[in-house]
């Protein structure tokens, strides 16, 4: 279906592909993974025929359909059914030609091709495939410009499963679909009867819908049989034994090495010490394929620490209008430790009551208490629109901290995964994962008791993900998850609410049980009991989260007390030193001169001190949290 052969393509200088090969064959379905920036978009463009190679060929089977989700979201006034309908060019070619032909043969023809391609189910079908991401039958009848960017490239997605071509090419799918539609496609992925090849970094879509990876990394293209999860498995496997195989190598070298150099004056030893020479020269070194590693994130807490509950809610309702309320009967409780996944399909309401925890709309009934000093940072994704495109990212950070020094400045933006070389790169032309940081910088700047994520991995890459992970696990507010990635819900969240039929309230089972409940109807997939889930594996990885933050707790307590007692000895040897700089003090009262001279020593004794056991603690706190994996 598809062959890449010996491709070499370069962008502003910089090679992306270097003699790369790809084959993908008839109904195959690959994952095409690799760090941002590595060229996988630019990949699509050069099957799609919009670029072309410098060296090498990119061939698509002669006849092939080519299929891949428009840029542009569609609009005007064309309703979302008729839109996808239209998709199918030869359906709609042949029911014009029906309602003018005149020919009986011709008639024939076309009534004969429209019944071999299942044309008069077609309606039935584009519904099945519009229900499936999101769009109810009346929904399906409205105009494709009454619906927002992110739902109207539902629509471009759905127009491009159901004309069902021969090679389907997928960039990021999930960016802008909600859980439940990300579960849907999967499914519909696995049964797709064309081939398929994906960039995406949802790494359960890539677990359940692909038989290989394809991974894209210093110009190649590598496959590798089964999901990703298979992939990263087989991938550390080869680098642990490059790692090994290429200690034995150094140590042979070294050995070798030792022999010239002890030997090679001697006469008698002179042929051998030449031999291993010539044995070094030959020796090719072996590569490691080890990923540079990802900047961090870093999320700090507010300054002021919160009792339980931090939020609670009884008998609540809000929504957009005092009579018409969107949510109603909410019984909820939010902790300062808490890591609540928010499940539910869009326009159930999720969106809707983090506005209500963000003050931006009011509770319409029941109470809501809430600290009044409660601090509440809330990232979303329409939130990265409203960046200033001119502005760069090192602009959007002045204003937070005005009284600090330029290299401050700089160090926070650069812990955030924005270098010096990207820091005054206008917000418009930086990547969307570069976005993503500059924003979660913001919002989180100041430090807060809760985080409301909002899709937050969309348009990071899988290391970047695993770096937001082990951020989220570290930090010590609460979070609310609403994401359609389960790997980042699983390895964060300690418990679930689901918000369905105008209520939100806590979910009993885990996202396993929520998966058969998407897919099958809720009689079918009620879960299984909170005792034994079906999904125990990842629930276990829940539990086993929260309790090792709960480990570390003391060792975080012990490391700030260090902290705060080195801090408060740094302010009385302050004082004493400005003692000390009185002017005439020693001629004055040299016995208070004195005084404060011990006082000084003493003063920098305990400092060095507190802050040995602040490293101490530190360093414990470390070890605890790696030996945990948060």
């Amino acid at each position: 279906m598809l062959h890449v052969n010996d491709l070499t393509h370069r962008i502003e200088g910089r090679v992306l592909f270097d003699q790369a090969t790809l084959y993908l064959p008839a109904k195959a379905k690959y994952g095409l993974v690799g760090r941002n920036g590595t060229g996988k978009s630019t990949l699509f463009r050069l099957i799609r025929g919009e670029a072309s190679p410098d060296d090498g060929e990119v061939f698509v089977q002669p006849g092939a359909r080519l299929g891949s989700v428009a840029q542009e979201a569609p609009g005007g006034p064309v309703t979302v059914m008729d839109y996808v309908l239209a998709a199918d060019t030869e359906r709609t070619a042949l029911l014009e030609e029906a309602e003018t032909a005149t020919d009986p043969n011709r008639i024939a023809e076309i009534q004969t091709r429209l019944a071999d391609i299942d044309a008069h189910s077609a309606e039935a079908r584009a519904g099945a495939i519009l229900h499936g991401l999101g769009f109810s039958a009346a929904a399906q009848q409205r105009r494709c410009a009454e619906f927002s960017g992110g739902w109207r490239m539902r629509v471009a997605l759905a127009a491009t499963l159901f004309a069902e071509p021969d090679l389907l090419l997928l960039d990021e799918p999930t960016n802008y679909l909600d859980l439940e539609g990300a579960i849907w496609l999967e499914t519909h992925l696995r049964k797709y009867p064309g081939a398929v090849l994906i960039i995406s970094h949802d790494r359960d879509l890539l677990n359940a819908s692909v038989d290989a990876i394809v991974h894209l990394k210093d110009g190649k293209l590598t496959i590798w049989e089964g999901g990703y999860d298979q992939f990263e498995r087989q991938l550390a496997e080869r680098q642990t034994l490059q790692m090994k195989l290429k200690e034995r190598q150094e140590e042979k070298r070294r050995h070798l090495q030792s022999f010239v150099d002890r030997f090679r004056a001697k006469a008698s030893k002179a042929k051998q010490a030449q031999s291993r020479v010539k044995m070094l020269e030959k020796m090719t070194p072996i590569a490691t394929s080890i990923e540079s590693p990802v900047a961090p994130f870093e999320f700090p807490v507010a300054t002021r620490r919160m009792g339980n509950p931090l939020i609670r809610i009884e008998d609540g309702a809000t929504g957009y209008t005092q009579d018409a309320p969107v949510l109603t009967g909410m019984d909820l409780r939010i902790d300062i430790d808490d890591r609540i996944g928010l499940l539910g399909r869009n326009g159930s309401g999720k969106s809707t009551f983090a506005k209500l925890l963000t003050g931006q709309l009011p509770l319409t009934g029941g109470t809501l208490r809430m600290h009044k000093k409660a601090q509440i940072a809330h990232f979303h994704q329409h939130q990265i629109d409203a960046l200033n495109p001119r502005h760069s990212a090192y602009d959007h950070i002045l204003s937070l901290m005005e009284d600090a020094t330029e290299a401050q400045r700089r160090a926070r933006l650069a812990r955030f995964g924005l270098p010096g070389d990207r820091q005054e790169t206008p917000a418009g032309s930086l990547s969307g994962g570069e976005k993503a940081r500059l924003l979660m910088n913001l919002i989180s700047f100041h430090g807060a008791h809760l985080m409301i994520l909002d899709e937050p991995t969309n348009h990071l890459d899988m290391d970047s993900r695993q770096a937001l992970i082990e951020a989220i696990n570290a930090y010590e507010g609460a979070v609310i998850v609403i994401s359609h990635d389960r790997h980042l819900i699983e390895a964060c969240v300690d418990r679930l609410w689901l918000c369905a039929d105008g209520t939100i309230a806590p979910y009993d089972g885990d996202l396993a049980d929520y998966r058969r409940l998407v897919l099958k109807g809720e009689e079918e997939a009620k879960p299984r009991g909170a005792s034994k889930p079906a999904g125990g594996q990842k629930t276990e990885r829940r539990r086993d989260a929260a309790e090792a933050r709960e480990k570390l707790k003391p060792l975080k307590a012990e490391a700030a007390k260090w902290e705060k007692e080195a801090e408060r000895l740094r302010g009385v040897l302050e004082k004493i030193d400005a003692g000390l700089a009185t002017p005439g003090l020693w001629e004055k009262d040299p016995n208070l001169a004195a005084e404060l001279n011990k006082k000084r020593a003493r003063a920098e004794e305990l400092i060095e001190a507190a802050e040995t056991k602040w490293l101490e603690a530190e360093e414990k706190l470390e070890a605890a949290r790696a030996e945990a994996g948060v």
